[in-house]
């Protein structure tokens, strides 16, 4: 029997510095008949991501910012329960902007993609390795990047879903590895179980000058998530030609006053470094290349990841600031429904 009734949670208001719940209506909405070409979608996992707080400002960037009244956006996977679509047949698995809520109909266009088929891959993991943020990883430093055999590679919020995927990709390709994060326990597991050459812990050390200690000879690629002082702390200890990827801005994105720009925005001229933003889903048509590669590494044993779920959709509002306080472990994702019998 279809479900007849969904949930979904709506962006009540624009959320002044870090989001409240009350920011957040949980509504029930019927569902409607399907029409032709369309098919319906059980969320099963929703992934909870530091872009979520940016598509609630009013500001419109790669893609339009979340209306008052609308569906909260976000990533997520289901499992197609009916379908007036020959291209998705019910029981197949699905990913896309499925948004926080427990159904989704959809006629396949717009980001609406089939999941890969890679026997034995628990399913949390394509909105992980094998999703955005494997795809974030891998061509922001890959092809932004460019890492050489010796350079050495910073990373910001390394002990992150992105971070810490950037960081072992580094290892891989012959970088010299350093991870930045909040405590010592995140430090210690980049370095004793990551491979990290040193991490820096920027709630207790000065970065700046921890990077000049570790790095004496300059960065030649910082991988940038963070923004604010880190960032500055990164420009002020480049190397000659060096790449600063920018891929998040995540000490920023609750700001309720503007923004002091980087006092060591200079140094860009004088080590004439190349600073590039990038948005992965300019990337989508490449996919097939990075999952080969992700694949390999993760039947190898090379990448290490973690994942905190959290159960029930009701509990995604108040989950969300846990990737701006530092408290959760890994990539953060919410169990809204049980996995399929296959």
């Amino acid at each position: 029997m279809t479900a007849k009734i969904n949930r979904q949670w709506l962006l009540k208001q624009r959320p002044i510095g870090l989001t409240k719940e009350s920011d957040f209506e949980l509504a029930e909405t019927d569902i409607p008949e399907l029409q032709s070409g369309e098919f319906l979608v059980k969320n099963i996992y929703l992934s909870l991501d530091p872009t979520n707080r940016g598509w609630m400002n009013p500001v419109e960037t790669y893609v339009p910012p979340v209306k008052i009244g609308g569906v909260m956006r976000g990533i997520g996977i289901g499992v197609v329960i009916k379908s007036k679509n020959p291209r998705f047949k019910e029981g197949i698995m699905v990913t896309g902007l499925l948004g926080w809520q427990d159904y989704f109909i959809s006629d396949g266009s717009g980001w609406m993609n089939i999941l890969p088929s890679f026997p034995g891959v628990p399913l949390p993991n394509f909105l992980n390795l094998f999703g955005m943020i494997g795809l974030t990883a891998y061509f922001g430093l890959l092809d932004i990047g460019k890492p050489k055999e010796d350079d050495t590679l910073v990373v910001s919020a390394a002990a992150g879903a992105v971070g810490s995927l950037v960081g072992q990709i580094g290892k891989i390709k012959g970088c010299r590895v350093i991870g930045i994060a909040g405590t010592n326990d995140k430090c210690d597991w980049l370095t004793q179980e990551l491979g990290f050459d040193a991490a820096i812990n920027y709630k207790t050390e000065s970065v700046f000058n921890r990077l000049k200690e570790l790095a004496p000879d300059g960065i030649d690629i910082y991988f940038a998530n963070v923004g604010g002082k880190i960032l500055d702390a990164a420009l002020g200890n480049l190397n000659l030609h060096s790449r600063v990827v920018i891929c998040g801005l995540i000490s920023q994105y609750n700001a309720t006053e503007r923004i002091a720009g980087p006092y060591n925005f200079a140094n860009i001229l004088v080590k004439r470094a190349t600073v590039s933003g990038f948005i992965v889903t300019d990337y989508f048509k490449r996919m097939d290349e990075a999952f080969k590669d992700l694949h390999l590494w993760y039947t190898s044993k090379k990448l290490i990841y973690r994942e905190e779920i959290v159960k029930g959709l009701e509990n995604a509002p108040k989950s969300l600031n846990k990737l701006f306080d530092g408290s959760n472990k890994g990539k953060l994702i919410v169990k809204i429904s049980e996995e399929p019998e296959i």
